[in-house]
């Protein structure tokens, strides 16, 4: 059954980005309608694979595919509720590939990486408040890329994009800095908690993520106080939330990646 939610979900995930790619091509040729339901039924079917995958009998299997296939899990369903209250169509293509990719990644890389976390609640608590800031910021990131695309788009355009399926500038940039604000937030308490929590967080087995998660609060702290005291947009905003971006995901997949996929 875990195979069949896996693959189910993979079909309904690339059938909801070939309709909204569709939709951003040419307005009338998709139904909207049916490429959300099409990707609710996706996240349904992801969900369902994964506490299938993860949950298994001695412990939990925190591998490096099936993390990364629940952050994009929650990206997903992250990017389906803010579609109701704006329009970020240009991005769902790229959030609904992803997922499939992940699941693939998930199905066909036999890796695994047991835990008991259940008897360790701080640790609970540490883990999902990293992949709430993970996942937050990931989006963060596709909001800056959108930013850019759109101010290129401007520049080159003008008042052509007026009847574009593109959400408004300054509405897409006012989002991104309020997903920064809670993502670095949400970083903080993350890193708080694994102090609280865990007793080695500079030891062998942590130092480098806390490292690196350390100097990337550092950038986007940055980004956040050059943002409210002296105005930073554009080039300096995006520049920056890829780098922070770029030490997390060295932080929190790179040695795992080497460990359980390379070696």
């Amino acid at each position: 059954m875990t195979t069949v939610f896996a693959i189910t979900g993979i079909v309904f995930y690339l059938a909801a980005a070939a309709l909204f790619m569709g939709k951003i091509v040419n307005q009338q040729s998709a139904n909207k309608r049916l490429a959300l339901i099409l990707a609710i039924l996706g996240a349904l079917c992801h969900i369902s694979y994964l506490s299938q995958a993860i949950v298994v009998a001695p412990g939990q299997d925190m591998s490096i595919t099936n993390v990364l296939s629940l952050v994009a899990w929650l990206i997903a369903v992250s990017m389906l509720i803010s579609a109701s209250v704006m329009p970020n169509i240009i991005l769902l293509p790229v959030v609904f590939s992803f997922c499939a990719m992940t699941i693939i990644a998930a199905l066909l890389l036999p890796v695994r990486h047991i835990m008991h976390i259940e008897m360790q609640p701080g640790l609970v608590i540490h883990i999902t408040l990293s992949l709430f800031a993970y996942g937050t910021l990931v989006i963060a990131f596709l909001y800056a890329l959108q930013m850019s695309f759109i101010t290129r788009k401007l520049k080159q355009k003008g008042a052509a994009l007026l009847h574009s399926p593109l959400p408004p500038l300054m509405l897409v940039e006012g989002m991104l800095f309020k997903l920064l604000l809670v993502g670095t937030g949400l970083l903080t308490l993350a890193l708080v908690s694994g102090f609280v929590f865990l007793d080695d967080m500079f030891g062998t087995t942590y130092a480098h993520k806390t490292v690196l998660s350390l100097i990337a609060l550092v950038v986007y702290a940055i980004l956040l106080i050059g943002q409210r005291l002296r105005g930073w947009r554009g080039r300096q905003v995006i520049i920056l939330t890829v780098i922070g971006l770029a030490l997390l995901t060295l932080a929190y997949f790179g040695s795992r990646f080497v460990r359980e996929i390379l070696l």
